[in-house]
């Protein structure tokens, strides 16, 4: 079920790739039986609603070897752990304040051969390190999440696309974006929107958005 849905956009995966998206479903299922990691009424679509809804921002932007990434409030490895199949050769630090999740992000790593993941139970407000990057899926508002990880993201860029927020939420953002611009440095650039269905024509994306803030 799920390479149905990721080999449609992402034909170039390598064979260790596909084998290790296959052991998602099975592994997150047999999870959250235990933990309520995904909504109960989520989880027969974790192909399309989690996977590939992640890998949207593979379609965004091709990280680079060497890129490090931050996914806050990661919850059961969301985004994180379908990128960090997808660009093995980049460093993902997935976060979240809840330890169980993290418990089962660390075990689903380690149980598919992730080298590249590091899962800590922790606030990002907590953290010292930067990073290229920092994304995460609608923890929360746009303006309160910016202020939570703007010191966290170094300036730079090592692709196309500068280092900064990468955003994962629905619906109509522009109350959302015209504060969060109003919250950045006087030399921000502002806030861009991005239709998650110019990559993918599956009906669920039809209001998914990429929210992408340059640093």
């Amino acid at each position: 079920m799920v390479l149905k849905f990721i080999n449609r956009y992402f034909p170039e995966l390598s064979t260790v790739q596909q084998h290790q998206f296959e052991q998602l479903e099975p592994l997150f299922k047999e999870w959250n039986e235990r933990i309520n990691i995904i909504s109960r009424k989520d989880i027969d679509a974790l192909a399309e609603h989690h996977i590939l809804h992640s890998l949207a921002i593979a379609k965004f932007c091709s990280f680079t070897s060497g890129t490090e990434i931050l996914d806050v409030g990661t919850g059961g490895g969301f985004p994180g752990i379908p990128l960090a199949i997808f660009f093995p050769e980049c460093r993902f630090t997935l976060v979240d304040a809840i330890g169980k999740k993290i418990k089962v992000v660390q075990t689903v790593a380690d149980t598919i051969g992730l080298k590249n993941v590091t899962a800590l139970h922790a606030r990002c407000e907590t953290l010292r390190q930067q990073f290229d990057f920092v994304m995460s899926r609608a923890v929360t508002d746009l303006p309160t999440f910016t202020g939570w990880v703007w010191p966290l993201i170094r300036i730079g860029a090592k692709q196309a696309v500068p280092n900064g927020i990468i955003y994962l939420k629905g619906g109509d953002l522009q109350g959302e974006l015209v504060k969060t611009f109003k919250k950045l440095p006087k030399n921000a650039l502002p806030p861009e929107e991005f239709m998650i269905s110019k990559w993918f024509d599956n009906e669920f994306f039809i209001t998914k958005k990429i929210i992408y803030i340059p640093r």
